[in-house]
């Protein structure tokens, strides 16, 4: 693992004691005995990939999240598997589910459920530390699984995103700081395909959009390119679509929102209707 700030590690040495007891209700290492063929047109990452293509430049990754270090927890403040639902009858073209329980508040089981009442092709948001955690992802049903750049050297990095491929998943590869983007070299790999800039800084929890802005281009440019956190308006929509983002990542602004299908209409710059699933 590349040099990393305090929160990030302690978040990741607690994932390493929890996926060491098999604390997810999985033997480690039970899930990963047989691989699904690189993203075949089937596979599940396929699916995430082109729900994003299909509405590229207006793609919205809609987010369940029960707390974080910064909320604190939301547990029992609103039913995540009914907001699912809502997101995807009010237009998100994806959805991501934070399953990290002791800092987040979440769960694989919480994910499958979110999956199952939606519809939508989803992304498991974890701190990966073991492949297991991968076969835990493709097993809940996820379509993509996050891997924060931060985390790993190159070569961890990119053998974790051809993992995640063989898994049938597509790797969602997170970056921030300029090291993040020296770890994607070599623009045309099919590791590279869907990659993100987190708008919020993990050391700091401060959040730059314009820095998101002028980083962009940074990004392999045959990929799909996520903003993520920290987006609250349609402006900002509208400011990083401009910038030459594909999709957007929202979490904060749909989880407190009290009408979160209004809330997503108003980010799509689309008038809205009603919060209730149609």
């Amino acid at each position: 693992m590349s040099e990393v700030p305090d929160i990030l590690r302690r978040i990741c040495d607690q994932r390493r004691r929890r996926v060491a007891a098999g604390e997810q209700g999985v033997q480690p290492g039970s899930a990963c005995v047989s691989a699904a063929p690189r993203l075949a047109p089937d596979a599940p990452g396929r699916r995430f990939l082109d729900a994003i293509s299909e509405r590229r430049g207006s793609a919205v990754i809609a987010e369940i999240k029960m707390g974080s270090p910064k909320l604190g927890d939301l547990r029992g403040r609103f039913d995540p598997v009914g907001r699912a639902a809502t997101y995807r009858s009010a237009g998100a073209a994806c959805l991501s589910v934070v399953v990290e329980p002791d800092h987040f508040y979440g769960s694989y089981e919480l994910l499958a459920d979110c999956i199952a009442a939606s519809g939508l092709p989803a992304v498991a948001k974890d701190f990966v530390v073991s492949d297991v955690q991968v076969g835990w992802a493709r097993d809940a049903g996820a379509s993509a699984v996050l891997l924060i750049a931060a985390l790993y050297d190159p070569p961890e990095l990119r053998r974790l995103a051809r993992l995640a491929r063989d898994f049938g998943l597509v790797p969602l590869i997170e970056t921030h700081h300029d090291a993040d983007f020296e770890k994607l070299r070599g623009a045309d790999s099919p590791e590279w395909e869907l990659v993100g800039i987190n708008n919020r800084d993990l050391r700091t929890f401060e959040v730059d959009l314009e820095r998101s802005a002028e980083l962009v281009g940074r990004l392999p440019a045959s990929a799909l390119k996520v903003a993520e956190s920290g987006i609250h308006s349609g402006a900002d929509v509208a400011r990083l679509r401009q910038a030459g983002f594909d999709a957007f990542l929202i979490g904060e602004r749909l989880v407190l929102s009290g009408d979160p299908g209004a809330a997503l209409a108003e980010l799509l710059g689309e008038p809205a209707t009603t919060g209730a699933p149609r």
